[in-house]
């Protein structure tokens, strides 16, 4: 299957799901490339966001708190970035500060921005893996840089018991071309 393919098919298998929540920004309506692997979930699981981007990633943790698993959309990396203190003061230390009460997870997709056709310039191409997998003490993140990763790696990611959230990334560039 293709990289688009792949990722709808994933989202369509977590929105079948009875604790599974979708949140951010172009998540009920059209947006992003992001948005078209969400239009055959069930739009009662689907969370528009405004701009908020720290505060979405609060609302993830308070979601899991209420043993529901989140699937938080932040588009792009660079937009990622700007909820680093709650995904990393308090998604990444969750089960540490809890003592282990809370074995919930959250999954965050994120995506580097495609530069083809158009170039949105460096504020939405970043990629900030290497720099966050640095930082994180527990956080699972993972590149999906082939067709074929994704549907295990989404699936992984919402089937695991040990209370580790997971940050899967999604190319842009690759939703057309792989």
């Amino acid at each position: 299957m293709k990289y688009a393919e792949e990722l709808k098919r994933s989202m369509n298998y977590m929105g079948k799901k009875p604790k599974s929540i979708f949140l951010g920004q172009a998540v009920e309506v059209a947006g992003t490339a992001m948005s078209n692997t969400l239009k055959e979930v069930p739009k009662n699981k689907l969370h528009e966001f405004p701009v908020t981007e720290e505060m979405q990633m609060g609302v993830t943790i308070g979601l899991l708190m209420q043993d529901l698993i989140p699937i938080s959309i932040y588009p792009r990396w660079n937009f990622l970035i700007l909820a680093a203190n709650q995904l990393i003061n308090h998604l990444d230390k969750l089960n540490e500060m809890t003592k282990n009460q809370y074995k919930s997870k959250a999954i965050i997709r994120t995506s580097v921005g495609s530069e083809f056709p158009l170039h949105p310039q460096s504020q939405h191409v970043g990629d900030f893996s290497g720099a966050f997998k640095k930082i994180s003490k527990t956080l699972n993140i993972v590149n999906l840089k082939k067709p074929e990763m994704i549907f295990p790696e989404y699936k992984k990611a919402f089937n695991r018991k040990d209370g580790v959230s997971t940050i899967l990334v999604e190319y842009g560039d690759y939703y057309n071309l792989k």
